[in-house]
């Protein structure tokens, strides 16, 4: 009995190990993250799991572009704001390298670490205050000024294309839009980041501009080895500069895995839908739908079993009354019951 007991013991410790080993080699772990919302008051009062049961994790020392991709209202948004504290889990988990996100909101270290970039770079500046300040004022709040304050602000922004002169004394107005996201990223860049949470970062440029933040991303992740959550609904800008991806519907993740298969040969039929709609530039082909049906968001929110059900093509009995597993085909997991 007290062998058996010491064996039994010794499991759990060598269990305990593994799982400490598994957590330090994660840069990024989200285990079942849940955001539920409340809605009106009273008899009208509703709920929203906004985002439900995602899971996915970054490693640490493998720098990779993760896409999370899906229509308005997927949920993509607010993962980001989960994972940068601006949102507290209703359940689930966030840790980074290791620590729980709770436990590292506000702390310096953690906002050093991880760096936001947002969709709006006209919105992220002050109209009224010079663009080289925030430059100044970021390296002043962490403390960055290990060499001199100009050079750290310099090399930052050749990281991204800029110059000093480029920007110096001139107000956001006086800079075009493409010029002001790569200074944005130059600002989160400043304090070393190991890992950029970008929410839709070249939806609000010109199309001529959207490449040259993308290329970016990818020398960014190549040659200074920072980890880059790209958060799109562009899924040709996802395909060009991904890794990994997770597409969202409603809350949850129905399709993970290399953007090479899950884009170039999707599985669930909301990823099939959304490569269809792209549009093809051939005056011959259509675009013959628009899949942001904003319209719809509520209900497919509140839909029992299979949040698509409404929607798919391949629909089947069980879809309108069991929500789907996730199952692991061809290295990828794809939520849905045409894969049971």
């Amino acid at each position: 009995m007290k062998i058996n007991q010491k064996n039994s013991q010794s499991k759990q410790v060598k269990l305990n190990q593994v799982g400490v080993e598994q957590a330090s080699s994660q840069l990024l772990t989200v285990d079942d993250l849940t955001k539920v919302f409340i809605k009106g008051q009273g008899f009208t009062k509703s709920t929203i799991a906004a985002v439900n049961k995602v899971s996915f994790s970054l490693k640490l020392n493998q720098p990779e572009i993760f896409t999370l991709a899906g229509e308005s209202g997927s949920g993509k948004s607010t993962v980001a704001k989960l994972i940068l504290g601006f949102e507290v889990p209703t359940s689930g988990s966030i840790s980074y390298k290791g620590d729980k996100i709770a436990k590292l909101k506000g702390k310096k270290e953690f906002m050093r670490d991880v760096q936001p970039v947002f969709q709006n770079p006209f919105e992220t500046f002050n109209p009224l205050k010079k663009i080289d300040s925030y430059l100044y004022e970021t390296e002043k709040n962490f403390k960055m000024a290990e060499t001199d304050q100009d050079q750290l602000v310099e090399k930052s922004l050749e990281l991204v294309g800029l110059s000093t002169a480029e920007i110096k004394d001139k107000y956001p107005s006086e800079m075009s839009g493409g010029q002001l996201q790569r200074t944005s990223i130059a600002r989160a860049l400043i304090t070393n980041p190991s890992l950029l949470i970008t929410d839709e970062p070249v939806s609000m440029i010109d199309a001529s501009l959207r490449m040259s933040v993308i290329n970016l991303f990818k020398k960014l992740k190549e040659e200074q080895g920072v980890s880059i959550i790209y958060i799109t609904h562009d899924l040709a800008t996802a395909y060009y500069v991904s890794d990994r991806i997770a597409i969202m519907l409603r809350g949850q993740v129905v399709e993970m895995g290399s953007v090479e298969k899950v884009l170039g040969n999707p599985l669930h039929p909301y990823t099939q839908l959304l490569k269809a709609s792209i549009p093809v530039p051939n005056p011959a082909n259509k675009w013959a739908s628009d899949i942001a049906l904003s319209d719809l968001e509520t209900k497919e929110y509140s839909r029992s079993g299979c949040k698509f059900s409404g929607r798919c093509p391949k629909v089947q009995a069980i879809c309108k009354e069991c929500e789907p597993e996730n199952y692991r085909i061809e290295d990828r997991d794809v939520k849905c019951h045409l894969y049971k």
